[in-house]
């Protein structure tokens, strides 16, 4: 059996279309050898939904997922970041069960590298017995992944734990990274779950400092343009 892994986006809105076109572009320019796939939630416009189908131009699949979204307002607030609640549809990543694994980008980075190694590193964190998911520290709270970047394996028992824990525990945050940290807080602890921070560049984060761009620019495998401000807007 040929094991198929796949790259992994999500689309909620329209406005967003040029992130998804870019990474797609980004990775076909690294030439990896896995799948290219896109959620889209049934608020995208038929319009965009037909260019990102095109064949052999963007997405290898196009899979139309529902929405969830954690009406978490007051956490949302305190972030900053109202909008950041339909995040939580990320968790359709884990429903893709036809795949071996996934690694899910958001729709606001860029691949800079071929990062096909990134599926080796999970299998064998899966193999060893642990849970597999793999990210990179977030700026400012290392002890936290971002979830912009990450490599999981589908499970349709995480994803019915997940659905269950948003409802039960929650978000400190509001969007699907404070639940993803309450519900992988063993990521820390993991040996080879934590990806470098290679894997998830933020440039747009005020933490990050000029001189270590300079050290390391030519390691980065990703950027990732948190934030409000994008490139394409």
């Amino acid at each position: 059996m040929v094991n198929t892994n796949g790259f992994v986006t999500l689309l909620t809105s329209d406005s967003y279309i040029q992130g998804v076109v870019a990474l797609a572009h980004s990775l076909h320019l690294t030439h990896t050898q896995n799948e290219l796939v896109c959620l889209v939630t049934k608020n995208i416009s038929s319009y965009i939904i037909e260019q990102l189908e095109k064949p052999g131009d963007l997405y290898d699949k196009v899979i139309r997922v529902d929405e969830y979204d954690s009406n978490d307002q007051k956490n949302l607030e305190l972030l900053g970041r109202p909008e950041l609640g339909i995040t939580f549809t990320k968790l359709n990543v884990w429903k893709l069960v036809q795949y071996d694994y996934v690694a899910f980008l958001d729709a606001d980075t860029i691949v800079l590298k071929n990062i096909d190694s990134l599926f080796d590193q999970i299998k064998k964190v899966y193999d060893h017995g642990d849970i597999a998911f793999l990210a990179a520290p977030d700026v400012g709270w290392p002890d936290h992944f971002n979830s912009g970047v990450f490599v999981c394996k589908p499970d349709l028992k995480i994803y019915s734990d997940l659905v269950t824990y948003s409802k039960t525990m929650g978000s400190f945050d509001g969007g699907d990274q404070g639940l993803l940290n309450r519900y992988f807080n063993q990521w820390l602890n993991i040996p080879n779950a934590r990806l470098s921070f290679n894997y998830n560049v933020t440039p747009s984060a005020y933490y990050t400092y000029a001189p270590a761009y300079q050290e390391h620019q030519n390691d980065i495998n990703v950027v990732h343009f948190i934030g409000n401000n994008k490139p394409w807007f």
